[in-house]
């Protein structure tokens, strides 16, 4: 079987399952079986039996709605390879709109110190880090999502602080001059509602309680405390969110509150900043 056929089997084989991305899927399934990108659908390299056998194992945990980026066992954030597994979110183009936006406070503001809150894979964190030198700190409720936090830090030689915390639980007496969350904002009965491949990812980054405002409210009771004097929370929310997670900072005193849309022109974070 050469790169092209095993490429058209792929395809065809996962249009079942990815739709439109069946061929972005058979790409990348591809090459994870090859050891190397493939060059596309004129390459007539021949595949080893043993990479046809990884193949079809890994087409076949697609077609059971395992998701991708778990059988590559990593994806792409702001230009970074970060290590994913079914203990953590799996890091999207959304979120780095949030990240774009820390990035740009960080340079005009000249902020020194990172809070990352619900860090999961700690794409975020790690990214701003790497990117700017900010000291960081990476925390989460969940010890499995803070070992991959952990493990990504170390793979990209990012300087991080890993604590296991609920929210800010841990961090009594400490303050940052920026803190970032990507919490869980899906109401509960919506995750029922979710497609297969997203219900595999953890349902502690995904269910936001009843309204999917649970997390930001107990952020908006306990942020302030943790916050220096000109500093600033940033949030991702979700696209219907986009007037009810700012309205529960209203009453905060000397803050500016900013929505900011992602790419697709949808609600996606929103900026606390303290004046």
């Amino acid at each position: 079987m050469t790169v092209r056929e095993a490429l058209n089997w792929a395809k065809n084989a996962l249009s079942a399952v990815s739709g439109e991305d069946a061929f972005v899927d058979a790409r990348e399934l591809v090459s994870f079986a090859a050891g190397k990108r493939v060059r596309g659908a004129g390459d007539t390299e021949e595949l080893t039996e043993a990479q046809k056998k990884t193949l079809e194992s890994a087409v076949n945990r697609r077609l059971a709605h395992e998701p991708l980026q778990h059988i590559l066992g990593e994806w792409d954030f702001m230009g970074l390879t970060f290590i994913v597994s079914p203990d953590v979110l799996i890091p999207r183009q959304d979120t780095e709109t949030l990240a774009e936006e820390a990035e740009r406070l960080i340079a005009e503001r000249g902020y020194r110190t990172l809070l990352d809150i619900c860090t999961g894979s700690g794409c975020i964190g790690i990214s701003l880090q790497k990117r700017t030198g900010i000291r960081t700190a990476l925390s989460d409720i969940s010890p499995a999502a803070l070992e991959i936090a952990r493990r990504n830090a170390e793979n990209l030689g990012a300087d991080c602080e890993i604590v296991q915390s609920d929210l800010f639980s841990a961090f009594g007496g400490r303050k940052f001059d920026l803190i970032t969350a990507n919490p869980p904002y899906i109401p509960t009965e919506t995750v029922k509602t979710l497609s297969e491949e997203v219900k595999k990812e953890p349902l502690l980054a995904l269910d936001g309680g009843a309204d999917g405002l649970c997390i930001y409210r107990r952020i908006a009771k306990g942020y302030g405390a943790f916050l220096n004097e000109g500093g600033a929370l940033l949030m991702e929310i979700g696209f219907d969110q986009g007037k009810s997670v700012p309205a529960l900072f209203e009453g905060a005193r000397g803050a500016e509150i900013k929505l900011i849309k992602d790419i697709s022109g949808n609600d996606r974070v929103v900026s606390i900043t303290l004046l």
